[in-house]
């Protein structure tokens, strides 16, 4: 028997694990009579729990989505893999480097640690750079786990996103960090199955399981890894973001920022006994990787299955629905199919909505309660993404308002700071859930993967900018000033080498056209859009080194010149 779409075996399934994964956050969330207790779970939690924490909340459903929809995407392969690399060498750094320094004092974030190295105004500037990568980040997660709930009960997209969202304040008002954290590694458990199962049952449904994937996609060449190429042509190919150069140099600098600055990920460093536990707590979570090859290989199987069982009208039915201009017009999916490029019946790689292809493989192929099962890996993966964000945002506006960590107990006992921290996370929750609403209307034609990273890379350079800044220099007079025109400078950059916000303007109606003549974009006249020139992945160390440089530079400008 179905319901809005699902057998009922599979809702039962999804309310089981919700109310197995809310149990789990009640059950071990401990007293919280303080902030240290919400934000900081007492400093006692265990480093694997950490670890598998800081993995479930990286990978989030982008990587459960959207890493197998670039397998189908046009020259799809495993070279996303290279950046391994570059997210291992980013962690040990941090662990070496940036851990002490959270535990020299009592603090609560990064930020806290530049606040007393540079003084409060550089404190709030890279707040409010956290606020903005966060928003601008998430709602992309948010919005890549509502895509499967509504491939399955067709209920509205905007429905779906505030269902998730509902469920991630929930989790996080329950208990602050520690249920966060204790729900996190049971998330990390059911999408680490649930990525073996798919893997599992999709060799099993074609010929010469394993081996046979990987024979197919090797003709296809989907199994490449290794991309060196840096000039073709004679030209410098400064576009590709998936190259060895890009893992070595650029991804690096990102993850010294995601898991050393982000307070996100940094905040469940502060909530282990110590520097050792955090430091093992980091180590550990580069096994998250062995996930991505997992979701890779999936991506790889789920190809190789359209191989051998070709699209028709009820995939088009998914993969390209109607508006309700188009039903009126009576177009029909199929034909939407055809004008996308992908003939039903053929093996031709997909391209449109491609981020559809494994949530509708899961509700078609699958019997009830598997499916079920594999859906609430996909709700695991970015539920853990939230709630973290959630208990983020909230401890970062509530220092940035009271500054706890200069108060004596009695002074934090009389503000009530945990029941502040509580409204914070409701609102942030709201605000989060409207800015993914937003999203949702313009990101028709942008896959999810590119889109999750190319937001956050306005505030990753400038944030680790400031970290290092705090790490190397005593605050000056000028410091500050520095840092935000480096900021500023870093901003205005990355909006000139993406094409995020122009794609927005342009569907609010605004010709963008003109912008081709900039040196960073070319116009490509068929699909009517701007195409980059650069990959962003470049602005990481770029703006990183823009802000620190220009921090170096006004802290050593006499006052008078500028005063």
């Amino acid at each position: 028997m179905n319901w809005l779409g699902l057998h009922v075996v599979d809702w039962l399934v999804l309310l089981l694990y919700l109310l197995g994964s809310t149990w789990v956050g009640h059950a071990l969330a401990g007293k919280q009579s303080s902030i240290r207790d919400f934000f900081l779970a007492g400093r006692a939690l265990p480093w694997p729990a950490v670890g598998a924490s800081v993995i479930a909340t990286e990978l989030s459903g982008v990587t459960f989505i959207g890493v197998p929809a670039m397998i189908f995407a046009a020259q799809g392969n495993l070279t996303y893999l290279q950046w391994a690399i570059g997210s291992i060498i980013g962690r040990l750094l941090v662990a070496w480097f940036f851990v002490p320094r959270f535990y020299e004092e009592e603090i609560y974030s990064p930020y806290d640690y530049m606040a007393r190295k540079l003084g409060r105004p550089v404190k709030t500037l890279a707040t409010v750079l956290f606020f903005m990568g966060a928003i601008l980040g998430q709602s992309v997660r948010v919005l890549v786990a509502a895509i499967p709930l509504n491939v399955v009960t067709r209920l509205p997209i905007e429905w779906c996103i505030v269902i998730i969202g509902a469920f991630a304040l929930l989790w996080t008002l329950m208990g602050g960090m520690r249920t966060v954290i204790w729900t996190d590694v049971v998330q990390f458990c059911v999408f680490l199955f649930g990525g073996v199962l798919a893997l599992v049952w999709i060799c099993l449904s074609v010929p010469g399981g394993w081996a046979g994937v990987w024979e197919t996609a090797r003709e296809f060449g989907r199994t490449d890894l290794w991309d060196t190429r840096l000039f073709v042509d004679g030209k410098l190919m400064a576009h590709l973001e998936f190259t060895l150069w890009v893992a070595l140099i650029a991804v690096p600098f990102q993850n010294l920022s995601v898991f050393g600055v982000d307070q996100m990920n940094a905040q469940r460093m502060f909530c282990c006994h110590g520097v050792r536990e955090a430091r093992l707590a980091l180590i550990f979570s580069c096994a998250g990787q062995v996930v991505t090859v997992l979701m890779l290989c999936v991506g790889l199987a789920l190809f190789v299955y359209y191989h051998h069982h070709p699209m028709g009208p009820e995939q088009a039915e998914v993969l390209f629905p109607l508006s309700a201009e188009e039903a009126a017009a009576g177009v029909s999916p199929e034909v939407k199919m055809i004008q996308a490029g992908f003939v039903a019946g053929s093996n031709v790689p997909l391209v449109s909505n491609r981020d559809y292809i494994f949530p509708m493989w899961i509700v078609q192929v699958l019997p009830a309660g598997l499916t079920g099962l594999l859906l609430a890996a996909i709700f695991a993966a970015a539920i853990s993404s939230l709630d973290s964000v959630l208990g983020a945002l909230s401890q970062t506006s509530l220092s940035l308002i009271y500054h706890p960590e200069r108060l004596s107990g009695e002074e934090l006992a009389r503000l009530n700071l945990v029941q502040k921290a509580r409204w914070l996370v409701a609102g942030w929750c709201v605000v989060l859930v409207g800015f993914t609403l937003l999203m949702n209307i313009f990101r028709e034609g942008i896959p999810i993967l590119p889109l999750a990273f190319g937001m956050t890379a306005y505030a990753v350079g400038p944030l680790l900018g400031i970290m290092l800044c705090a790490l190397l220099l005593r605050g000056g007079q000028l410091t500050w000033l520095g840092l935000t025109v480096g900021t500023i400078l870093s901003i205005l950059l990355v909006l000139f080498i993406r094409t995020d916000v122009w794609v927005l303007l342009q569907a609010a109606g605004m010709d963008i056209k003109l912008l081709a003549a900039l040196p960073t974009y070319d116009w490509n006249p068929n699909q009517e859009r701007l195409v980059a020139r650069f990959s962003s992945a470049w602005a990481w160390p770029v703006t990183t080194l823009m802000t620190l440089g220009s921090s170096f530079l006004f802290s050593r400008i006499p006052f008078k010149l500028i005063g």
